[in-house]
C-alpha cells in the first residue's frame, strides 16, 4: 500500500492497544514503524535493475522479523520521541512492533505479492482484496488515528480498525464474485482456464482486472462485481515462448536469467509486449483493467554481452481519456 496508508493502519493498532494517556505516542510511533518495512526499496543496484525485486517486500515483510523490525524502530524512536513523551522502552517496544505487525499483513491484501513465510517460502502471498491505493479504505483510517490522538479515546482508534476489517471483508466478497463472472465469462468462450485471477483495478474494489490462462494465451478482461455488473471485455495475448519471440537470446546469458527472475516475480504470467518486440511484459496490471497495457517490463537487447542486465522500464500512460474512460467503468456509465 502507499506510504500514508501504511502509516496510519499502523497507528490504529497501538493506538487501540493503549489507554487514553498513551493514545497520542501509541499513534506517533505506531505510525512511523507502519512505514518503517518499505525502507527495503533502498536495497537496489546500479548493476543489476532487478535486485530490488527480489528484495523488496522479502526480509522485511516477513512474519518471522516483526519482532526484530519492531525492536529496530524502538531502538530508534524512543530515543528521539518515545523518552521525551515519557514511554519507558518497554512501551515503545510494544506500540512500534504492533504499528510494524500491520505492514505486511496490509500489503499481502494488495495483488504485488509479500514473501510473508520467509525463510520458510519465496512464495508472494497476494490475497487480491484492495488495491495498492484506496481512498475509501484509507481516509477513515485517518480520521480515527486523528480523532484518537487529539481526544485520547482509543475508541476511535478501534472504530478505525473495524472499519479496516469490513472494508477487506468487502473486497474478499467482491473478488469472490469477480472470479465467478471471469470464470462464466471464460465458460461461454469455450475456454477452460487452467488458472484464473481477479485484482481490484486501481483506487477501488468496483471493478476487478480477470486474468486467466489458457493453453497457449492469456486473456485480460474486466468486470463490475455485485453493484451494476457488468462485464469489459478485453485483449489476449500469446505466452511467452523464448525460442519461437527471442530465438537470437543466448540461453545461458544474464538476459535470459533476467527473463526467469521477472517470470517469477510476474508469478508466470509474462507475454512479449504486442508493440514492442524485444520487451517481456507483466501482464497482471495495467491503467485500464482489460487492456493488455504494462505497467513496467523487461527491455532485451540483441548483441548484448553475455553478462549484461535487461533494462527494467516502468511506463505510464497518460493519454488524454484515460481517466474518463476508467470513471466511466468504476461509475457504471
Amino acid at each position: 500500500m502507499d506510504p500514508l496508508t501504511q502509516g496510519v493502519l499502523g497507528a490504529t493498532l497501538p493506538q487501540a492497544s493503549s489507554n487514553s494517556r498513551h493514545v497520542a505516542s501509541a499513534g506517533i510511533l505506531g505510525f512511523l514503524a507502519g512505514m518503517a518495512a518499505d525502507l527495503d526499496v533502498l536495497i537496489r543496484s546500479d548493476v543489476d535493475p532487478l535486485l530490488f525485486l527480489e528484495y523488496h517486500r522479502q526480509f522485511s515483510h516477513s512474519l518471522v522479523f516483526i519482532p526484530v523490525g519492531g525492536l529496530i524502530c524502538a531502538l530508534l524512536l524512543h530515543l528521539v520521541i518515545g523518552r521525551r513523551r515519557g514511554l519507558s522502552f518497554r512501551q515503545s517496544w510494544l506500540f512500534c512492533t504492533l504499528g510494524y505487525a500491520t505492514h505486511a499483513v496490509l500489503d499481502a491484501c494488495t495483488t504485488y505479492g509479500t514473501m510473508l513465510f520467509w525463510p520458510f517460502s519465496e512464495a508472494r502471498i497476494a490475497w487480491n482484496t484492495i488495491s495498492i491505493i484506496d481512498p475509501l479504505f484509507t481516509v477513515p483510517l485517518v480520521l480515527g488515528v486523528v480523532l484518537a490522538a487529539k481526544r485520547a479515546r482509543p475508541l476511535f482508534a478501534r472504530l478505525a480498525l473495524l472499519w479496516a476489517v469490513a472494508y477487506m471483508g468487502l473486497g474478499l466478497w467482491q473478488r469472490n464474485e469477480a472470479i465467478a463472472m471471469g470464470m462464466a465469462l471464460a465458460a461461454e468462450r469455450g475456454h477452460t482456464p487452467l488458472r484464473l485471477e481477479a485484482k481490484p483495478s486501481f483506487a477501488n474494489i468496483l471493478v476487478w482486472k480477470v486474468v486467466y490462462e489458457t493453453a497457449e494465451r492469456y486473456h485480460v478482461d474486466a468486470v463490475r462485481a455485485h453493484f451494476a455488473p457488468r462485464v469489459f471485455s478485453g485483449d489476449s495475448v500469446e505466452k511467452l515462448v523464448i525460442a519461437r519471440d527471442m530465438p537470437w537470446l543466448d540461453l545461458d546469458s544474464q538476459q535470459a536469467r533476467d527473463i526467469e527472475r521477472f517470470r517469477w516475480f510476474s508469478n508466470g504470467y509474462i507475454a512479449r509486449d504486442p508493440l514492442y518486440k524485444n520487451r517481456v511484459i507483466d501482464i497482471r496490471y495495467s491503467m485500464i483493467p482489460n487492456e493488455v497495457a504494462p505497467l513496467w517490463s523487461l527491455e532485451l537487447r540483441p548483441g548484448a554481452g553475455r553478462e549484461e542486465h535487461a533494462a527494467y522500464r516502468v511506463h505510464r500512460n497518460v493519454e488524454e481519456g484515460r481517466a474518463a474512460l476508467m470513471w466511466n467503468m468504476i461509475s457504471g456509465g
